[in-house]
């Protein structure tokens, strides 16, 4: 007999202190954790200024990454806590481990004062980050969801939704609110800092509110029961029943919603200052204002989940994306910086090279010298974020950039002295920007021709996308595991997938990149996730938006 729910009711005070408490103190954490990924090219500059430009930036990403790695770890360790002592404390804790580890980020030392010290600290602290958000996002989706009545959980765990976009909205409005007021130069040289320092008062509203709270009535009932779980590691992991829902909430909802988030948050922002060259400043104000465009639909997409069912809408999303992302930023080309996409179409350019010289272009530790003739080519060219096609050479001939009709040669630095070398670089460097130039290939975007409306149509499109994976995964994932393991169980599929899936999609499209000189590329990694999202999810996956989460467990 199907279990008879009572009629949705209007939102209680109570309830609306519980979803305020809990979204405001999760804003504050995703600003946290997303100061750093705003800031990436500075703190190359800063924590990395012992390596290459190119490698520098690839290395800041990978540090942001680093906080995205040990996410599933924190999701267990805090998971595992909110599942046997109760919801309300596990994120207290969660909360004040984020706050003063991004403090410290605001007064640590640079590489230029204390040397190689000065990137371990800032990994170190990336990962304390990573451990503390792990158990921050299921703790404040497990506990809204189990405070919301029968018919409302989509809507009400959709303003959990808003927190991550909201955190990172924060973090864009603070950093262009001190770039304006300081000015560039003392913001790269010491202004960055600020956004950091402040977060500490961030810190102490956030867990005053959280002081306040009550625990949520499921966790409650089940303790006053005697059914809390005591080993929820074994009972989530251990038993093939629970560890199978596991893997298909990984595979088949919380990968491609992971890789869809970050291509219309982070991946456009990047894509707009280092592919299409567009100043900081004016790429933060476009995203920013998508973000407060799209944010709202999370609300939207969420309370439709209610009506329609959670997976429909989040499998609708991937296969958008899936299908439009790379017309989408062919598209943000156009709009951005007309005069790339015209000169790319108008001069091509091919660098003509011997396979064999030819390595891999990812060097995060900086310890690889590129010597050949290609390699140099190669990295003459990304660092102008040039968009290029290989052709290939017979055995032992020097690599060639050709732009248009004009071929440049490369050279060697093997066996070249120091001198020697850095006198052939500037010169190789020279020769191959005054082409560029004259090919029409721009060193930056004119904002006098930036299509200001299309491109925030199309980042707009990107967050509605966002909005439409995102909005109604946490009561997804809540529902569809029983109370006692509630906690552990979602939250590592979703930090797996939003940690690992997710967080090391800048690193790894970039890489892509990097290798194949397309700047569009690397759209390929979110594309083929979320393709195997719509078909994992579409066969194996059910509906939960019936599921009676207190009969559930």
């Amino acid at each position: 007999m199907a279990t008879v729910h009572p009629a949705p009711r209007p939102m209680s005070p109570e309830e609306r202190k519980v979803i305020f408490a809990s979204s405001l103190g999760t804003v504050f954490e995703w600003y946290d954790f997303y100061l750093y990924g705003s800031l990436a090219a500075i703190i190359a500059k800063q924590f990395f200024s012992g390596l290459d430009a190119g490698s520098a930036f690839i290395f800041a990403l990978l540090a942001f990454a680093a906080g995205f790695i040990v996410r599933p770890f924190g999701a267990i360790f805090f998971g595992r806590l909110g599942d046997m002592i109760g919801r309300k404390y596990t994120f207290l804790v969660t909360i004040l481990i984020m706050g003063l580890s991004t403090f410290i980020v605001g007064i640590l030392p640079t590489y230029a004062s204390i040397g190689v010290a000065a990137p371990v600290i800032l990994i170190a602290l990336r990962l304390l980050q990573g451990l503390a958000l792990g158990g921050e996002y299921g703790g404040a989706a497990t506990y809204v969801a189990e405070h919301a009545p029968h018919g409302k959980r989509g809507a009400y765990t959709a303003w959990i939704q808003t927190t991550a976009t909201l955190g990172l909205f924060l973090s864009l409005m603070v950093i262009l609110g001190t770039r304006t007021v300081l000015g560039e130069e003392a913001f790269g040289d010491w202004g960055w800092r600020v956004p950091f320092i402040v977060s500490i008062l961030l810190l102490a509203i956030s867990v005053w509110i959280r002081l306040s709270m009550n625990e949520s009535p499921a966790f409650q009932k089940m303790k006053a029961e005697g059914k809390t779980s005591k080993a929820p590691l074994t009972e989530s992991f251990g038993q093939w029943k629970n560890l199978k829902i596991v893997i298909l909430a990984l595979v088949g909802l919380t990968a491609g919603q992971a890789v869809v988030w970050y291509s219309g948050q982070f991946y456009a922002l990047f894509f707009l200052t280092q592919a299409l060259k567009v100043d900081g400043a004016t790429a933060n104000i476009f995203v920013a204002v998508s973000l407060l465009i799209g944010t709202p639909f999370f609300i939207v997409f969420g309370s439709l989940s209610d009506k329609i069912g959670r997976k429909p809408i989040i499998l609708a999303g991937c296969l958008l994306a899936a299908l439009t992302y790379f017309p989408v930023f062919g598209a943000l080309t156009k709009a951005a910086n007309p005069a790339l996409a015209e000169a790319q179409a108008k001069n091509k350019v091919v660098i003509t090279a011997d396979p064999a010289e030819c390595s891999f272009q990812f060097n995060p530790t900086g310890t690889t010298k590129f010597t050949s003739s290609c390699d140099i080519a190669k990295q003459v060219l990304a660092g102008a974020s040039v968009s290029y096609e290989n052709a290939v050479a017979p055995a032992g001939t020097v690599a060639s950039i050709k732009i248009g009709e004009t071929a440049i040669p490369s050279y060697t630095s093997k066996g070249l002295s120091a001198d020697e070398a850095k006198k052939k670089d500037a010169e190789f460097k020279k020769l191959v920007a005054d082409d560029l130039k004259a090919a029409g290939y721009p060193t930056k975007a004119d904002p006098a021709r930036i299509d200001k409306v299309m491109v925030t149509i199309i980042l707009t499109y990107l967050v509605l996308l966002v909005t439409m994976v995102y909005g109604p995964i946490a009561a997804m994932l809540v529902e569809m595991f029983p109370t006692r393991i509630r906690y552990t169980s979602m939250s590592l599929p979703y930090h797996i997938g939003n940690g690992w899936f997710g967080g090391l999609l800048p690193t790894t499209a970039f890489a892509i990149v990097a290798q194949t000189g397309n700047m569009y590329n690397g759209l390929w990694y979110p594309i083929i996730i979320a393709g195997a999202t719509v078909v994992i999810g579409g066969l194996f996956i059910k509906e939960t938006k019936d599921v009676d989460i207190y009969a559930n467990d």
